[in-house]
Parts: structure tokens; C-alpha cells; sequence
């Protein structure tokens, strides 16, 4: 497990150029996050819904270079449905381990649509090894596409406020150190910094921190450099920096994290598209695209033992028998 003081730190300017002159930014850590919790075969009729779809997917990401997996179950026979049940997490996440010996496995607490608390945190007892953590409050507004089979005969505009306050990330951080999963913080805007800061301060929040930059989303940060130095510079110390970026930033986010040397996040939880007006074909694909540009800008990309040192994992990966 990599020493706190080793831990890559994107405001250093010096260790940056140190490290970019002698080749040396950190291995890559790529994560993907394979179909979310809202659309679905509607979007893009290659996103995977089933165990076994999600289950080949991530292999294919894992060979494409990716050594951390998201997941969102869906209700079996009902595959529109994000799942509340922790046994059809657990078959997926024992499906994943089967096929991905080493991934690093993250399963969701977003809950899906109309999910109460306990409903949101059921996955806690399938065993993954990092879980979600949303910083909010957070707005959204957006539009899903109608899916007859789902009872959705039109498509259907869509407006919520998820009350990720100090009470709820208090509940949910400790419901994760209940179960010995690792919070991974998803941060939308400088303001979620004075949430996280609470958790630390109550010792909910264990060093390294884990956490997701996310730029792109409505209500966040908008997702240009400026932006994203800023939010990376205003991270609590030590903290294990990821980038996401949605849909059309998806790429350029990328890039810069890439550059800046933290790790970052792809996948069709997160973008539909591989460029303009061309639907991605496999999450795989999005994760080879990722790898194409590290390669050009000097990165290696972190096999899965590095990516458990780098992001402070266990050696040893939880097991589903």
C-alpha cells in the first residue's frame, strides 16, 4: 500500500515538472463505470443491463487496461429497474471476480429512482470492496427516453433534488465503515468540500481519501481546466484524485487528468458517445480510447497490483464464494 507521503499530489507544481521531464507521473488508474442506475438499451442499445452483459463487459474493459469496475445491478427480468437487492449484487460482483481475478470491485449506493435509505445502502452487504458516496445536495433534470416494455410509452422529463446533506453522507459513511467498505467520495463542486471536511472530522473518512472529481454534471462544476485545477488543488490532503467527465466533456476531462496526473474514470454510465454522432459500441471501446491518449501523453497505464497500491487497496481481493 503506497505510504501517504508518496501519494501523487496534482498541486505540486515542482514534483510535476520533475516528473513529466523524466517520464515519471504515476501509472494510470482506469476506472469504468459500465450502465448506471437511470438509462438504459433505450440510449444505446450496446449498454449492458444484465449480470452476464456487465460481467463480459468489464472483462473486456479489464484486457483493455481498466483495474477498477462501478457497478449498478439491475432487477432480473426487469433489466430497465436498478436493483435494491443485495444478493443480485453479490452474484454480479461474484461474476465480475470469476472473470476480473484482481479489479478493483465498487458497487453503487445511488440507489435508483424512488430508493429509500435502506433500499440505497443494500448493496453494502454484497461484499464490494469501495461503494459511493455522493456529496451533494445535487438538482437534475433530464429526459428518458420512453422504453414500451418499461410502461414508458413516451419519453418523459424527469426533475429531482438528491438531499445529499451532512446528516445523509454522515449515515451513509458510517454504514461503510460498518461493513469495511471503502467510501469513494463523489465531488461536484467546491462547496461538497465542507461535507467531506465534516466527514473527516467525525473519522468517518480514512485516509488516503478516495475520490471522484465530477465535472459535467448539472448543478456541479463547469467542466473546463480552470475548473478542475481548482477543485484538484482544494482537495483535502492526502487524497486519491479521479476525473469524470460527462458526456461531450467526457474526453477533454479525461485528458486533463491524464496530464495533471490523477487517474480517471469512462464508461457509458457517464457518455453514450465515442465522438460526435457516433454511438459507442462496448465500454471497452471508451476504455481503449483512454488508453490511446495516455500512451501519447506519457502515461503508463497501472496494472491491477499497481492499481491497488496506488489507490490503497488491499493486496488480497475480496472473494464471492
Amino acid at each position: 500500500m503506497t505510504n501517504h507521503q508518496d501519494l501523487w499530489d496534482p498541486s505540486n507544481e515542482r514534483a510535476w515538472v520533475n516528473a513529466v521531464a523524466h517520464s515519471k507521473l504515476p501509472p494510470l488508474v482506469i476506472s469504468v463505470a459500465l450502465t448506471g442506475g437511470v438509462h438504459g438499451k433505450e440510449s444505446n442499445p450496446n449498454l449492458p443491463e444484465t449480470a452476464e452483459e456487465q460481467a463480459q463487459q468489464a472483462y473486456d474493459c479489464y484486457n483493455a487496461g481498466a483495474t477498477y469496475v462501478h457497478l449498478h445491478a439491475r432487477v432480473p427480468g426487469q433489466p430497465w429497474q436498478t436493483s435494491t437487492d443485495s444478493a443480485v449484487y453479490r452474484n454480479m460482483n461474484r461474476m465480475v471476480r470469476e472473470k476480473c481475478p484482481k479489479i478493483i470491485i465498487n458497487n453503487t449506493c445511488g440507489g435508483g429512482y424512488g430508493a429509500d435509505l435502506s433500499q440505497a445502502l443494500a448493496p453494502l452487504d454484497a461484499n464490494p470492496e469501495a461503494a459511493s458516496l455522493d456529496i451533494g445536495p445535487l438538482a437534475t433534470r433530464f429526459i428518458m427516453k420512453k422504453r414500451p416494455e418499461a410502461g414508458r410509452m413516451e419519453d418523459l422529463n424527469f426533475e429531482a433534488v438528491a438531499p445529499f446533506g451532512y446528516e445523509m453522507t454522515e449515515t451513509y459513511a458510517k454504514a461503510m465503515m460498518d461493513k469495511g467498505v471503502r467510501p469513494e467520495v463523489e465531488v461536484f463542486h467546491p462547496g461538497n468540500w465542507s461535507l467531506v471536511q465534516n466527514l473527516i472530522d467525525k473519522g468517518l473518512l480514512k485516509p488516503p481519501y478516495l475520490t471522484q472529481l465530477v465535472f459535467g454534471f448539472q448543478s456541479g462544476s463547469y467542466p473546463t481546466p480552470k475548473q478542475i485545477i481548482n477543485l484538484a488543488e482544494t482537495a483535502p490532503k492526502p487524497s486519491s484524485l479521479t476525473l469524470l467527465g460527462v458526456g461531450p466533456w467526457q474526453t477533454s476531462v479525461m485528458t486533463m487528468g491524464i496530464l495533471m496526473g490523477m487517474n480517471v474514470r469512462t464508461g457509458m454510465e457517464d457518455n453514450l458517445y465515442l465522438g460526435k454522432g457516433q454511438p459507442v459500441q462496448s465500454n471497452a471501446q471508451l476504455v481503449e480510447k483512454v488508453v490511446r491518449l495516455a500512451r501519447e501523453l506519457g502515461r503508463e497505464i497501472a496494472t491491477p497490483e499497481q492499481a491497488r497500491e496506488i489507490l490503497g487497496f488491499s493486496a488480497t481481493p475480496t472473494s464471492y464464494d
